[in-house]
């Protein structure tokens, strides 16, 4: 995932700026996944990962564990 530099746009045009929330919003929710699944994948614990996000070890599994399981089972010999 490459991530560069931004212009990101003033609220005084609110229809761009808006526009860019919602594109920064989906880039960061990427980002964050493709960051747990790959913590996990190193050995993190739960609430390293949760300490990390400034969430709990229990918010932080309820929320990343279903994708880190679904994309350890596409892994060649993943486990589901």
């Amino acid at each position: 995932m490459a991530v560069g530099r931004v212009d990101v746009p003033g609220p005084e045009d609110p229809e761009e700026a808006l526009a860019a929330v919602v594109a920064l919003r989906r880039l960061a929710g990427r980002l964050e996944v493709e960051a747990v699944v790959e913590a996990v994948g190193r050995g993190w614990t739960w609430a390293q990962v949760g300490e990390a996000l400034g969430i709990s070890a229990q918010a932080a599994h309820k929320r990343f564990a279903p994708e880190v399981r679904a994309r350890r089972g596409h892994r060649p010999g993943g486990e589901s």
